[in-house]
């Protein structure tokens, strides 16, 4: 009987965690799925495998070119605003600001956080204003 139950939990815990690979590797379906691709990051280019709307460049000599000038860097003009940092993605506008921990949140990191909880439910609190 406890052989049993030992199993039964050993092959439980082996179908959860294929079940919760399976949604990892799942969830770009919608992005037609995933690439090895390259986007500049930092003022680097960082090649990795994932989603495909993560990364502009499909190899690392289109990003080396991208950072050389010689392609269109969305990031280099700077859309990001009160120290959010530019990530280049395939959709548009092309960019994604990351916001957290600058105070702000918004497209751009435009917007001001709220001083206390208070003001909005919890639901509707910008995470990029959630200090930890």
């Amino acid at each position: 009987m406890v052989q049993t139950k030992r199993i039964f939990i050993i092959v439980f815990l082996i179908s959860l965690s294929f079940f919760e690979f399976l949604q990892i590797v799942n969830s770009c379906e919608l992005e037609t799925q995933t690439q090895h691709g390259c986007k500049i990051e930092n003022g680097q280019c960082n090649c990795a495998f994932g989603c495909k709307s993560e990364f502009r460049y499909s190899n690392r000599k289109e990003c080396t070119d991208a950072l050389k000038g010689r392609s269109n860097d969305i990031c280099s003009r700077a859309p990001c605003l009160n120290g959010g940092s530019c990530t280049q993605v395939t959709q548009m506008p092309q960019y994604k600001c990351r916001c957290e921990g600058t105070g702000y949140w918004g497209t751009r990191c435009q917007r001001s956080c709220p001083k206390q909880f208070d003001s909005q439910p919890i639901y509707k609190f910008p995470h990029e204003c959630i200090v930890i």
